[in-house]
């Protein structure tokens, strides 16, 4: 089916061929010269050396560049470079250095470049003179390669062997054989326009649809159904409700499925050496894929065992809003997995609810776990949190607040939408205005007023102040001193009732989530006007999380006698609401003991 090969070579293996030939590489005419500046040449070096001095050297560690795309000419004989042309010439420098520092008879045989466009590369190497450098771009920035290689190794005369060693035997690069179908010119457009570099899923999926079975027929048919399985699930990752469910990072267009292959390798245990590597997750699995008794098919069996129980958690819907919670929290998949172990269905949900617990209130969950202890807490968590020192607490509850709303109906089916709190960046905000945080720029005032004036006129109120807001617009910048605005600012706060809010403007009761345009566009308007504009946006169908749209219906009201107000008993209602419900969350532990 295929003869895409991928492997990890040392740079030792680059050199010659089984049979002690050269390898020879092939650099076509569509790709520009080598152009690495000093810099990179340098970090390169260095990052070697600093390879070398690592503490408590492991022997199966190594340093790995990388990949280096090529496809094979059986013709000719040699390898066309697709990608990795810049690190492959800078190897060859170095190899050539330490050939010059050996007497002729000791020296290895290197592989070669051929250039399709630049002749002559050999008669430049053997005679790096900088005349010829100034008369060819391409030589320019060779002969300073060659001086910087020269220069770094002349003040490191004591660590050549340590180093030679170490670039030729724990060094490697990840050679990614394209099919003889493929065309190069596109697989070099997709790799180098953009920069779009292979990931850790491409090159997996290669190492899992190589030949694996005693014939043909079966290993054609195990390839054909992994490359079919491996799709479905892509498929599944790719829709944004199931992926913002599992993952805070943005999906963007690239492939997902590698969030399982991580997810697997970490629980198994990453080679210590690839932990921190761009390419640590595929390491771990071309190891794995080498070990005895091995095969492509049982390791796939245990990604699509992760896939199936992330689904299950998914589907369920109280799994899904108590994962869901404690991944936006940045709780990692694999620890949560470790909570559903060896335990029933109910267990797993307790353990889930006193992970919560934990996070939102900050202590153990109360042992007798009565109803009116959990109550306590919450209500002493609640009076603590300030917008001015717990923004990430406040942010966890007020998420809970919703998620603990939704599911108190078993009888819904409403789902709270991760995807949409994630991508349009949902965050706390003052429900009504801050009076100590008033605009001080021109622009910012501007902006204020204009907000307020637009309620104004939409419900046709307030007729003075109306006017006296449109003459503040029309001074310029100069004219428009504190003495006149500071004045109307106040009379605007006062026919709003938001002129002093006490203690309680940074408290949890004149705190909800809202999105960021919101946050950007309205920042401290006062409650009618931030009321109007998510009510505009709940009519329009964009999401608003349901306790935020409650807010502003003031659904947690005792009194809804003025609904341009956040007044005293709006405060009292909204944190006795939130008391309770999660309260309520938290007390199915008890009754389902």
């Amino acid at each position: 089916m295929t003869d895409q090969q991928i492997a990890l070579r040392a740079i030792n293996e680059l050199r010659v061929d089984e049979a002690g030939n050269a390898l020879r590489f092939f650099i076509p005419a569509y790709q520009r010269g080598f152009r690495w500046s000093p810099l990179q040449v340098q970090q390169l070096l260095d990052d070697i050396q600093e390879f070398t001095q690592r503490r408590n050297p492991q022997p199966e560690e190594f340093y790995c560049l990388q990949p280096l795309v090529i496809k094979a000419h059986p013709e000719t004989g040699d390898f066309e470079v697709v990608d990795g042309q810049q690190r492959l010439t800078t190897l060859l420098l170095i190899l050539r250095h330490f050939n010059e520092r050996l007497a002729e008879r000791f020296r290895q045989m290197l592989f070669s470049l051929d250039y399709e466009t630049r002749p002559n590369l050999d008669a430049f190497l053997d005679d790096p003179i900088e005349e010829t450098a100034n008369q060819n771009v391409d030589f320019y920035h060779l002969y300073h390669a060659i001086q910087t290689i020269e220069t770094w190794f002349a003040k490191r005369d004591s660590e050549v062997e340590t180093i030679k060693s170490a670039l030729l035997n724990q060094t490697k690069v990840i050679w990614f054989q394209l099919e003889a179908s493929d065309n190069p010119v596109e697989a070099f457009a997709r790799l180098n326009v953009g920069k779009i570099p292979l990931t850790n899923d491409e090159l997996i999926r290669a190492l899992f649809l190589r030949r694996t079975g005693p014939n043909d027929t079966e290993a054609t048919s195990t390839q054909l159904r992994i490359a079919y399985e491996w799709d479905q699930v892509e498929k599944a990752l790719q829709s944004d409700a199931f992926w913002y469910f599992l993952s805070n990072q943005s999906g963007g267009d690239q492939n997902r499925i590698g969030f399982l292959f991580e997810l697997v390798a970490r629980e198994e245990g990453l080679l210590p050496s690839a932990e921190h590597d761009a390419y640590g997750v595929f390491y771990t699995f071309n190891r794995k894929l080498k070990a005895p008794n091995t095969t492509p098919e049982e390791e796939w069996r245990k990604i699509k065992q992760r896939f199936l129980l992330l689904e299950e958690w998914y589907e369920d819907r109280g799994l899904y809003h108590m994962v869901g919670f404690l991944v936006s929290q940045e709780m990692p998949i694999s620890d949560i997995r470790t909570l559903s172990l060896d335990c029933t269905k109910s267990a797993f949900e307790r353990r889930l609810r006193q992970e919560i617990f934990k996070r939102t209130i900050g202590e153990e969950m109360p042992d007798p776990t009565e109803c009116e202890m959990i109550k306590e807490c919450v209500a002493n968590q609640l009076e603590k949190l300030s917008y001015l020192s717990s923004q990430g607490n406040i942010r966890a509850v007020l998420l809970l607040f919703n998620l603990a709303t939704l599911l108190q109906n078993q009888r819904s089916n409403l789902r709270f939408q991760f995807d949409s709190f994630k991508c349009e960046r949902w965050d706390i905000e003052h429900i009504r205005s801050v009076t100590d945080d008033r605009p001080e720029r021109h622009h910012d005032r501007i902006r204020w007023l204009k907000n307020a004036i637009g309620y104004l006129k939409s419900q046709d109120a307030e007729q003075p102040l109306q006017q006296a807001i449109h003459s503040f617009l029309q001074h310029s910048q100069a004219e428009a001193t504190n003495e006149i605005f500071d004045p109307l600012y106040n009379r605007t706060l006062d026919y709003f009732n938001e002129a002093n809010a006490g203690s309680t403007e940074h408290g949890i009761s004149n705190l909800t989530l809202l999105d960021e345009s919101t946050n950007r566009s309205y920042k401290n308007a006062v409650f009618a006007v931030k009321r109007k504009r998510l009510l505009e946006l709940d009519q329009a169908g964009i999401f608003v999380p349901l306790c935020t749209r409650n807010v502003f219906l003031k659904c947690y009201s005792p009194l809804v006698d003025n609904l341009m107000f956040w007044g005293e008993s709006d405060r009292e209602g909204y944190v006795s609401s939130i008391t309770e419900v999660l309260a309520g969350f938290f007390c199915v532990i008890m009754e389902s003991r």
